[in-house]
């Protein structure tokens, strides 16, 4: 009981406190304002005549509507954050008019479909003019919220289709932002790169829409990726399915209001043997019915279809360019050679274009490991890529390829799908791959965008026999020819820079003495 008497003599002192406070305050103010009066000529108020401060909340409130004092300046913090929108409000908003895109026969521009305005300000961003075949086909249907099927050959803007696509389907349905953990699209690829990639591209073309995107894949710090999914609200989830499948047992996710699914080389997600995968992850998802799905690679088979006609509703399909990689832009060349003389055609080949990248293609990790060592003894530079390498170090390592500080790459086929890297003059094989789908797609990394390139292959008498399945898959002969002069010269010794220190033989241990110099003695 006392203490309840206490509790009610402090709040009552409390608020005899704020009435004072309030009082004394309208005495300030209602000074000042008579001050203000006396400046245009009116009598100064006496001090006796000052209203008492012992003023009640009612009154004080009726004088400062009769007459309203300034306010008290603002905090530095308080004044910042509104003049800071008040800049933001006051810049000039972006139109559409301002990307200029000349019309051209038989080219279709972004400005003819029906996408947002703040997409196509990312768009003109990025100097997207005119669309590719693909991007001509599949934006109709995609915009339109169709369900589709296409195929085309990898670096000709499939990627930028259902980007575009998911970015205006979201910014449609601003209404209901849904909270973390309840992404409202969803985008599977196959490797750690390609989602990196793909969220990359997504931030710069919804650089100016309010969405957020979040990558979600194997090989890094799980509870880094499970705290930003819970912290904040997430538009689109980008992932792998190994890891996506982790936090959908842990509930970090939850798909009830995913709205969108896209497959991104779904021909690579069965050849790398993610279908169950990813048939537990569609599981989580509202029936198709209920959703969008796109389904994008560079080959569509029959298996392929297959699972299309069970995932998808009525699809699209569109097919962009040939099933196979174009050899317009791609000159073919297999040399035929030995084992032992595989690395004296590579060394040379590498001396040869001193300004090119190149991509050479193992088909293990420990025969990539150990020719990269030899590259390196014989003072070639390059960058190892394979399942083996940290995320961290894959990451470092494909920069410095794409920005050409280190020039050459040895990889496994981890690096033949969806990674973007320009004026890749030479890509080596230096294994012919088992899989004729994988020569395809090891060889689409140079001759991007139209751009030319030249893929070479040795074929020893090892490898030599998958080379009918490949002309028969491609639909194409290979050229084989006996290497050129230049390329068989002799490879020069090993660098002394690279020279392995011989390993010296321990000198046997001394006997442990004491203070006095003497051997310990039992």
């Amino acid at each position: 009981m006392l203490k309840r008497v206490h509790r009610l003599l402090g709040s009552a002192a409390k608020r005899l406190n704020r009435l004072a406070n309030s009082s004394t305050t309208v005495y300030h103010r209602l000074s000042r304002s008579g001050g203000k009066k006396q400046e245009k000529g009116s009598a100064p108020i006496a001090p006796e005549a000052a209203p008492s401060p012992e003023v009640s909340p009612a009154a004080a409130g009726r004088e400062e509507a009769i007459d309203p004092a300034p306010r008290p300046a603002e905090p530095a913090a308080t004044t910042s954050r509104r003049r800071r929108r008040g800049q933001e409000t006051s810049e000039p908003e972006w139109s559409v008019d301002d990307f200029v895109v000349d019309p051209l026969p038989g080219k279709s521009r972004f400005h003819d479909f029906a996408i947002d305005p703040r997409v196509m300000r990312g768009i003109a961003e990025q100097n997207f003019r005119y669309c590719t075949p693909i991007q001509q086909q599949g934006l109709p249907t995609v915009l339109t919220g169709r369900d589709l099927i296409a195929r085309a050959q990898t670096g000709t803007g499939k990627t930028a289709v259902f980007l575009i696509g998911v970015f205006c389907r979201l910014l449609q349905d601003q209404q209901r932002l849904p909270p973390p953990g309840h992404p409202r699209a969803l985008v599977i690829a196959p490797t750690r790169e390609l989602v990196i990639q793909i969220v990359k591209e997504g931030q710069a073309l919804g650089a100016h829409a309010p969405l957020q995107l979040a990558a979600v894949y194997g090989g890094s710090n799980l509870r880094a990726q499970e705290e930003e999914l819970r912290s904040r609200r997430t538009d689109m989830v980008v992932a792998t399915p190994g890891r996506l499948l982790d936090f959908l047992r842990r509930r970090v996710l939850v798909f009830d209001r995913c709205t969108t699914l896209v497959i991104d080389e779904a021909d690579r997600m069965l050849d790398m043997g993610f279908l169950p995968d990813v048939r537990r992850i569609l599981s989580q998802l509202p029936d198709r019915d209920k959703r969008q799905t796109m389904l994008f690679s560079a080959t569509i088979s029959d298996d392929v279809r297959r699972l299309a006609d069970r995932w998808c509703r009525n699809p699209v399909s569109h097919e962009a360019g040939e099933q196979s990689v174009s050899v317009d832009k791609i000159a073919q060349r297999v040399y035929l050679t030995t084992a032992e003389e595989k690395f004296g055609l590579l060394y040379n080949l590498i001396k040869s274009c001193p300004d090119g990248r190149i991509l050479i293609f193992e088909n293990m990790k420990s025969d990539a490991a150990r020719l990269a060592d030899r590259l390196g003894d014989h003072g070639i530079d390059s960058l190892l890529l394979t399942g083996d390498v940290p995320q961290p170090k894959r990451l470092s390592r494909l920069e410095a390829f794409r920005s050409g500080s280190t020039r050459v790459m040895v990889a496994t086929d981890v690096a033949g799908r969806g990674i973007h890297v320009d004026d890749i003059i030479y890509v080596v094989n230096y294994t012919l791959p088992e899989e004729p789908e994988n020569y395809v797609h090891r060889i689409g990394r140079t001759g991007r965008a139209g751009a030319k390139g030249v893929a070479v292959s040795f074929a020893c008498e090892k490898g030599s026999f998958v080379i009918p399945d490949i002309e028969e898959f491609t639909g194409r002969p290979l050229p084989c020819l006996e290497p050129e002069e230049d390329l068989l010269t002799p490879v020069p010794p090993r660098t002394e820079a690279r020279q392995r220190p011989a390993k010296r033989r321990r000198k046997p241990r001394r006997k442990s003495t004491d203070r006095t110099g003497e051997g310990n003695q039992r």
